[in-house]
């Protein structure tokens, strides 16, 4: 395997991170000017801000993100590269001891813009590529920008940063993903993030660009042969926080090492905090404006406004689980999933379609699900219309009940602070369960006895390699 390209870890969190609130990965919108026209941009980029920061104002910001404990900041946009004094920011927050990465569609990122912010601090580069280069540029809305992007991530690379691509993927991406992977190859990056995109600002405008619930079936196992496919050329495939969710796949993408990991529910306004470039502050940074700002830094202090959190504030989502997510097996421990992803759907968090595990629980089942917009978005930065869940038969013929919509509003439980829960693990059918259980609930499979069966494989195969090691070495291999 190829060698892994150092990968940047100041966002792991501790249980007093969580316990404490520390927002430990801030994503900050530095400015909404953007030269690029993407058809699925949420906060309908393009123009900036009337009332974005000002420099004093910004810095400032950085300085109360230090002492709140911030180790990561993520500079985003628009693209973040048109604010003058971008640097200056990432020049501030290194200086703090900061991890500095920066996500960008890379249309005007010059060899001297570029060098300009790894002079500052800059310590990693994102780059969004979300197909090959006919439907990168379409989506885009500008011709070139799929190379543009490939010779960002190249200069990037050549100097030292950390690199990475962003994939969103919707309905046309899935049969270009495995020819795009090899295009990342030969770059050479680090990283691969692919997320699905949301319903939230143009992208309502494109439902198209929407994957349907059910087209997870065909994902899934896709991205799986992709992480087997990346990690032997050294690149780490990661998940957005709408991918995944349990499911056969789970322990691929959040597992380090020997150690099996799993998704743990939305840390917005816990561990993880947003900015707007007017000095809104959100939970996330891209949660609707509505519903889900704090406060912002010209009426109070950063500090003040994040530690309302731990009081219930509003930077949190509730806990508040509705439709197939209220009786889920993995409630508790997912909550649902991604806020953004359901509350942009749905106009109410609380019942995520995208997850593996319902996918797979409904088509066992002889059922799938489908979303319809009924209702548009508006023009605002991150709004959001309304679309309708379906629920059809697998082969896509109705069922008697059709549809899906939120409960009407009620008392609301407040916000509360969330320490993950982790889970045990089946050898049998690779799925996480209860460590309470005896036995599979999804195969049935004796787990102490599916426990030893493994461990009992994993010295096996630790025995062979050792004797190929004497082997090779000129020692005689041991008697087993």
């Amino acid at each position: 395997m190829a060698s892994i390209e150092r990968i940047s870890i100041p966002r792991a969190r501790s249980e007093r991170d969580f316990r404490s609130f520390v927002p430990v990965h801030v994503v900050w919108e530095l400015t909404l000017a953007c030269n690029l026209k993407c058809s699925h941009c949420g906060s309908r980029a393009g123009k900036r801000r009337p009332d974005e920061l000002t420099a004093d104002e910004a810095l400032e910001v950085v300085d109360q993100l230090a002492r709140l404990g911030t180790r990561e900041l993520t500079i985003i946009g628009g693209e973040a590269y048109l604010r003058r004094d971008w640097t200056e920011i990432v020049a501030r927050a290194a200086g703090h001891g900061m991890y500095v990465g920066m996500q960008t569609g890379a249309r005007a990122l010059t060899e001297n813009r570029l060098q300009a912010g790894i002079d500052a601090g800059l310590g990693g580069l994102g780059v969004s590529l979300d197909g090959l280069a006919e439907y990168h540029d379409r989506v885009r809305g500008v011709a070139g920008s799929f190379e543009y992007g490939l010779r960002t991530l190249r200069r990037a690379k050549a100097a030292g940063l950390n690199t990475s691509a962003n994939t969103q993927i919707g309905p046309q991406t899935i049969a270009e993903l495995p020819e795009l992977l090899e295009h990342l190859i030969k770059v050479g990056i680090g990283q691969w993030q692919l997320q699905l995109t949301v319903a939230m600002g143009n992208a309502v405008d494109h439902p198209e660009l929407l994957l349907q619930p059910y087209q997870l079936l065909e994902v899934m196992p896709l991205l799986a042969e992709l992480h087997a496919r990346a990690a032997s050329h050294g690149i780490v495939l990661l998940p957005g926080n709408n991918i995944g969710y349990f499911g056969p796949y789970e322990h691929l993408w959040r597992s380090v090492g020997a150690e099996r990991s799993h998704y743990t529910g939305c840390s917005a306004g816990q561990t993880v905090m947003g900015l707007e470039a007017d000095g809104t502050v959100k939970g996330c940074p891209s949660l609707p404006t509505v519903g889900y700002a704090g406060g912002n830094i010209r009426d109070s202090t950063l500090e003040a406004i994040w530690l309302s959190a731990a009081d219930g504030g509003a930077l949190r989502p509730a806990d508040d689980l509705w439709g197939f997510c209220a009786t889920c097996y993995y409630a508790d421990v997912c909550r649902a999933g991604c806020t953004w992803t359901s509350h942009s759907l749905l106009g109410k968090p609380g019942n995520n379609p995208y997850c593996h595990h319902r996918a797979l629980t409904l088509a066992a089942d002889g059922r799938r699900e489908r979303v319809v917009k009924v209702q548009e978005a508006g023009p605002a930065s991150f709004a959001i219309g309304r679309f309708e869940l379906v629920e059809e038969a697998l082969d896509g013929s109705p069922l008697a009940t059709v549809s899906q919509t939120p409960p009407a509003p009620g008392p609301v439980p407040a916000p509360r602070p969330i320490v993950p829960i982790e889970l045990g693990f089946c050898h049998g059918c690779n799925c996480f369960v209860r460590d309470t259980e005896t036995r599979c609930p999804f195969c049935d499979g004796d787990l102490a006895a599916l426990r030893a069966e493994h461990e009992a494989w994993r010295e096996h195969v630790q025995q062979l390699m050792d004797d190929l090691r004497a082997t090779l070495l000129g020692a005689a291999p041991s008697e087993r």
